[in-house]
């Protein structure tokens, strides 16, 4: 992709990977007969329509019960800037290259007219498995979190169980949070799922867990937070790939790495807003091939959304244009502020490039 500088230059895709990945991040050339790019908007530009919010959740999910993100307006539509606060500079550009697509150049074009999902459900007792699951309604695939710190394998054991009482197709996601002899103890004991999500942390560790079991491994952190995407087929280290968004780019660049990857790929959010899961859905009607069910309904996670969460019917949702509200639940003005700077030293990073 090519963004057109307000010197009149044009530059690279703006939506690479950061300046301390090994290897850039396959870029998505617009076709001759595409309209030219958009100027990069500036950072004054993004933040004249920009709104920080604060979305409450059922469960604490990745370690938080607020969700804080900002949403912006562009020609095409909307974007959203919601890197997780612990990430730096040089990883969130990447979060806001993707909100500028989105709001600036739009939807790639679809390949189909809806996408499968998965329900997800959080570190939670078994006991509640059952309510979680009940807000997805037709989906015949659930994603359950396990290795949550300061629980065991008996409550991980325990949840996965409860979840394959309801719905038959069983995947595990841990976040990277087992050593190798943990995740290969902790696999045995749940038993045959659809795949084993980031067992561990590295892809080194992730090729040594697929050797030792049979289950499938899929990877997530391995390749978003890696310098070279392509380590974990050349290591053979999973036979799938998760896939988000913000974490690459794009959507573009996504399909562009969907498509060098030798493997299935799953379109996942990052606890995205109803706008970034726009995004996802956008990216995944896309895709060419598309064999498994998409991390793409975790909205049902909040207990208020930007705009109307995606409606998931019979196991699927369908692309469409979001437009947030107007009675937003608003974060504070401090928060608000370190959002807007946020913003602003990561725009730097990207007209760095």
């Amino acid at each position: 992709m090519v963004f057109s500088q307000p010197s009149g230059r044009n530059k690279q895709s703006l939506f690479g990977t950061s300046d301390d990945r090994k290897k850039p991040m396959p870029t998505f050339r617009l076709q001759p007969k595409s309209p030219p790019p958009p100027s990069m908007p500036t950072a004054d530009e993004l933040l004249d329509t920009a709104k920080v919010v604060a979305l409450g959740m059922h469960t604490r999910f990745r370690g938080v019960r607020v969700r804080e993100a900002l949403v912006f307006q562009g020609p095409a539509g909307w974007g959203e800037f919601a890197p997780f606060v612990e990430y730096d500079d040089a990883e969130a550009k990447l979060w806001l290259a993707a909100g500028i697509e989105a709001a600036y150049l739009g939807a790639p074009e679809p390949t189909r007219d809806s996408v499968r999902v998965n329900a997800t459900v959080p570190a939670v007792p078994a006991a509640d498995v059952a309510a979680l699951i009940a807000r997805y309604p037709g989906v015949d695939t659930v994603k359950v979190k396990v290795a949550e710190p300061g629980q065991s394998l008996d409550d991980d054991v325990a949840r996965v169980a409860a979840a394959r009482e309801l719905v038959e197709n069983v995947r595990i996601d841990a976040n990277g949070g087992w050593t190798v002899p943990e995740a290969i103890e902790a696999i045995a004991a749940i038993g045959e799922v659809e795949y084993v999500e980031q067992p561990c942390r590295t892809a080194e560790e992730l090729a040594e867990v697929r050797k030792a079991v049979s289950v499938p491994i899929a990877a997530d952190e391995s390749i978003r937070r890696s310098g070279d995407p392509m380590r974990v087929a050349q290591l053979g280290a999973a036979d799938v790939a998760v896939l988000k968004v913000a974490p690459l780019g794009g959507m573009r660049a996504l399909l562009n790495l969907a498509h060098t990857l030798p493997m299935d790929v799953v379109v996942s959010s990052a606890l995205d807003t109803a706008v970034g899961i726009a995004a996802g859905v956008n990216a995944a009607a896309a895709l060419p091939n598309l064999h498994r069910a998409c991390g793409l309904g975790t909205g049902e996670l909040f207990t208020r959304d930007v705009a109307p969460s995606f409606r998931i019917e019979r196991g699927v949702v369908k692309p469409r244009r979001v437009e947030p509200g107007i009675d937003l639940p608003l974060a504070s003005p401090e928060r608000t502020q370190w959002w807007h700077d946020r913003l602003r030293r990561c725009h730097a990073e990207l007209v760095r490039r």
